[in-house]
C-alpha cells in the first residue's frame, strides 16, 4: 500500500484573513466615501440641515406627546362614562333585556346569560339590547368572547377591541311567501363573531307587516355608505360586568362605547399638528437660514482677507465684530496674531537688512586695512632696488604696522559681538565696584585730555511739577556713593572706556564733561528694562518709573551712570543708530581717530547681558548725553518687626542676580 500523500495542501480558511481584510477595507472605503461627501458640504448648509432636523425631531416628539395624551385623556373619558352607566344598565336590566333594538343610539349593549337561560335552539341566550345603528342601516357590533369564556377580561376592567361592519336592510316578500312571515329570510351569513344570530335577532325588530322583513347581512352592500362604513369600523370600549341577582351570578354583560368620535378628534388634532409642524419648520428653516446666514458674513470677510494676506499683504486685518461674541473674540485674537506676524516679519527683515549691512561694512572696513597693507608691500617691492629705499621701507612697515593694527582691533571686536551674541564672553555673577571702575575712567579721560574740565556729578530724580515740567533726572554737586553691583567688571569697565573713549574722539579737548553716578528705585523688571529700544521714549519711561519706585519704595534699586559731553552732538534722527554696528556719524574722522564703529553695539550687547537699559539723547545746550541704568537688588517687601532686624550687608547680598550668583 502507497503511503498517503502528507505534503502540506492549501486551506479553505487559509483565505479568511483576507477576506477579513477585503471587506475592512471596503468599509474604510465607504466610511471614508460618506465623509468626503459630507466634507464637501458647506458649514452653512450643515448648520441649516441640523437646525431643520432639530426642528422636525422636537415638532414629532411634541405631537406625538400631545396626541397620546389626548388620547389617554379621552379614553379615560370613556372608561369614566362606561363606569357611570354601568349602575343604570343594572337597575333597568330586565327591562332593556326584553326590547332587542338596533337603532340610533350611542351605547352597545349585550348580555350573555350564564344561569342555564337558553334560546329558541338550545343555545345560551344572548339578547343585544342596544346597538348602534348609522345611516343605510349600517351597525358596527365588537368582537365579543363567546360560549361564556372569559379567561382573557378582567371583569370591571374595560378593554378595547376591533368591530364587524353589518348592514341591516328591509327585504319585499313575494306574494307566494306571504304566509311565511313568522319566520323571516336571512343571510346565510348573518351570524355575528359572537356566535349569536343575527338575523334572529334583527327579526324581532321586523315591522310587523306582511310585505317586508327585516336582516342584518354580514358584508355591508356595495351601495352602503362609506363614511358609515368607516366610522362603524372604528374599535370599541368595553367594560365587561357579571350580573348579580338574589346572590347568584346570572349573566355577563358588555356596556361598550365607539371610540369613531375620539379617533376623529385625534386625527384632527394629527392633521393641526401636521399643519402646524410644517408651518414651524419652514419658519424656523427660514429663520434659521437667515440668522446663519447673517452670522456667517464675518466669517466669509475673514475668508477674503485671509486670501490677501496669503497674497503678502500682511497689513490686512480682520474687520472688527463685538469682543462678547464668538467671531469677535477670533476676530481680535487673529488680529493680534497677524500684529504679531507682521511686526517679526519686519523685524525679520531688519535682521536680515542689518546682518547683510553688517558683512557689508565688516568687508569694507577689513578691505581698507588689507588694501593698504597689500599698496604699501608694493610699493615697497617697487622701490626696494633704488636709492634710499631703506628709508621708504621704514615707512612702508609703519603703515603696514597700523594698518594691522587697526585689523586686529576691528577682528577682536567682531569676535566679541559673536561671542556676546551667542551670549557667551560675559560673566554676570561676579561683583563690580562701579564707583572704583567709573573714577578710574575719569582718570584715563584726564590723562588723555589734561585741559578738558571734567564734573564729577551725583545724579538724582526731580519729581514732576506740573504736566508741562515732568521728572526727570538731575545733576547735583555731590561724593558719589560707593556702588556695589553683580556683573563682569571686565566687560562693563570696557562699556565705560567705550564711552569716554568717544567723548575723546569726537568732542573738543577744550570743551567740558561731566560724569554723574547715583542710585535709585524704580517700578520697573530689569528684563523688562532690557527689553526696551535705546530712544527717548524708553529713557522717559524709566524716569516715570523712578518717580512711582521712589514715592511707592517698590521695584528695584539701579545704578545710574550717566556722561555728558559739550560737543557737536548727534542729530534726532541719527541717534537711535549709534548702537548699530558699524555706524559712524563721520567716517573719515572715525577712521582718523581709530574708530571702528562696533564700540557702542558692544556696549549695548554688555549692558543688555546684564539686564540694563543705555540710552543717548542730546545735551541741552548741545551735546551727547550716554545714560547707563544697571539692576543692584531688588526692594524688600514691607518686613514685620522680627525680620526688620536683618544687617544691611545682607539686604545687599539679596539681589536679583541671587539666584545665579556662584557660592
Amino acid at each position: 500500500m502507497s503511503e498517503p500523500d502528507k505534503s502540506p495542501r492549501p486551506s479553505m480558511r487559509a483565505s479568511a484573513p483576507e477576506a477579513v481584510t477585503r471587506m475592512k477595507e471596503h468599509h474604510n472605503r465607504k466610511k471614508n466615501m460618506f465623509f468626503g461627501h459630507f466634507d464637501r458640504i458647506s458649514l452653512s448648509s450643515k448648520l441649516v440641515a441640523c437646525t431643520i432636523a432639530v426642528l422636525l425631531i422636537g415638532v414629532s416628539v411634541i405631537s406625538f406627546s400631545i396626541r397620546a395624551l389626548v388620547s389617554n385623556y379621552m379614553l379615560s373619558k370613556t372608561d369614566n362614562q362606561l363606569k357611570s352607566q354601568s349602575q343604570m344598565v343594572f337597575e333597568n336590566i330586565v327591562t332593556l333585556a326584553k326590547n332587542d333594538n338596533a337603532g340610533p343610539n350611542s351605547y352597545f349593549l349585550q348580555i350573555q346569560y350564564t344561569d342555564g337561560t337558553l334560546d329558541n335552539e338550545g343555545n345560551p341566550l344572548v339578547v343585544t339590547p342596544l346597538m348602534p345603528q348609522l345611516q343605510d342601516g349600517i351597525v358596527s357590533v365588537p368582537v365579543l368572547p363567546t360560549d361564556g369564556d372569559t379567561s382573557d377580561i378582567t371583569f370591571g376592567q374595560p378593554f378595547t377591541t376591533q368591530a364587524v361592519v353589518k348592514q341591516v336592510v328591509q327585504v319585499q316578500n313575494n306574494s307566494s311567501d306571504s304566509n311565511n312571515t313568522t319566520k323571516p329570510q336571512t343571510d346565510p351569513n348573518t351570524q355575528d363573531d359572537a356566535g349569536n344570530d343575527a338575523g334572529n335577532s334583527g327579526s324581532k325588530n321586523a315591522p310587523n307587516s306582511s310585505n317586508s322583513v327585516t336582516t342584518i347581512l354580514s358584508n355591508p352592500s356595495s351601495n352602503a355608505n362609506h363614511a358609515a362604513v368607516s366610522t362603524a369600523r372604528s374599535p370599541w370600549r368595553i367594560l365587561p360586568m357579571t350580573f348579580t341577582e338574589n346572590g347568584k351570578e346570572r349573566a355577563v354583560v358588555y356596556i361598550g362605547l365607539s371610540l369613531s368620535d375620539q379617533i376623529d378628534i385625534v386625527s384632527t388634532l394629527s392633521r393641526y399638528c401636521v399643519v402646524v409642524g410644517i408651518a414651524v419648520v419652514l419658519l424656523g428653516g427660514s429663520l434659521a437660514t437667515l440668522i446663519i446666514q447673517h452670522t456667517m458674513t464675518p466669517l466669509k470677510r475673514m475668508e477674503k482677507t485671509a486670501a490677501k494676506i496669503a497674497a503678502g499683504d500682511l497689513s490686512q486685518r480682520i474687520p472688527s465684530a463685538p469682543e462678547n461674541t464668538e467671531v469677535g473674540s477670533l476676530a481680535a485674537s487673529l488680529n493680534t496674531m497677524l500684529t504679531r506676524i507682521e511686526l517679526s516679519f519686519h523685524e525679520q527683515e531688519e535682521t536680515t537688512d542689518k546682518m547683510k549691512r553688517f558683512v557689508s561694512d565688516a568687508s569694507h572696513e577689513l578691505r581698507t586695512p588689507l588694501a593698504a597693507i597689500h599698496g604699501y608691500a608694493e610699493l615697497y617691492k617697487m622701490q626696494r632696488d633704488m636709492p634710499g629705499a631703506l628709508d621708504r621701507a621704514d615707512e612702508s612697515i609703519e603703515h603696514i604696522e597700523r594698518s594691522s593694527q587697526r585689523m586686529t582691533v576691528l577682528v577682536e571686536d567682531l569676535l566679541s559681538l559673536a561671542r556676546l551674541d551667542e551670549g557667551r564672553g560675559i560673566d554676570v555673577t561676579g561683583t563690580v565696584k562701579l564707583s572704583s571702575l567709573v573714577t578710574d575712567a575719569v582718570d584715563d579721560l584726564h590723562a588723555l585730555d589734561p585741559d578738558r574740565a571734567i564734573g564729577r556729578m551725583l545724579i538724582g530724580l526731580e519729581p514732576a511739577r506740573d504736566l508741562n515740567h515732568p521728572a526727570s533726572l538731575s545733576l547735583t554737586e555731590g561724593d558719589w556713593p560707593t556702588i556695589t553691583l553683580p556683573g563682569d567688571a571686565s566687560r562693563l569697565r570696557q562699556v565705560v572706556t567705550n564711552i569716554v573713549g568717544n567723548i575723546h574722539r569726537y568732542t573738543p579737548i577744550d570743551s567740558s564733561a561731566e560724569i554723574a553716578l547715583g542710585v535709585m528705585p524704580a517700578a520697573i523688571d530689569p528684563k523688562q528694562l532690557s527689553g526696551l529700544p535705546a530712544t527717548d521714549t524708553s529713557m522717559r519711561r524709566f524716569v516715570e518709573a523712578a518717580e512711582v519706585g521712589a514715592s511707592m519704595s517698590t521695584g528695584y534699586r539701579y545704578a545710574v551712570l550717566r556722561f555728558v559731553d559739550h560737543g557737536p552732538g548727534v542729530p534726532d534722527e541719527s541717534r537711535p543708530k549709534i548702537f548699530e554696528r558699524f555706524y559712524t556719524a563721520d567716517p573719515s574722522r572715525a577712521r582718523e581717530k581709530g574708530g571702528t564703529g562696533l564700540g557702542m553695539a558692544i556696549a549695548q550687547s554688555v549692558v543688555k547681558a546684564h539686564h540694563g537699559f543705555i540710552c543717548a539723547t542730546a545735551t541741552d545746550g548741545g551735546g551727547l548725553t550716554f545714560t547707563v541704568v544697571l539692576p543692584i537688588e531688588q526692594m524688600p517687601a514691607a518686613q514685620s518687626a522680627q525680620t526688620a532686624g536683618k544687617t544691611k550687608e545682607a539686604k545687599q547680598k539679596s539681589s536679583w542676580f541671587g539666584g545665579e550668583r556662584k557660592s
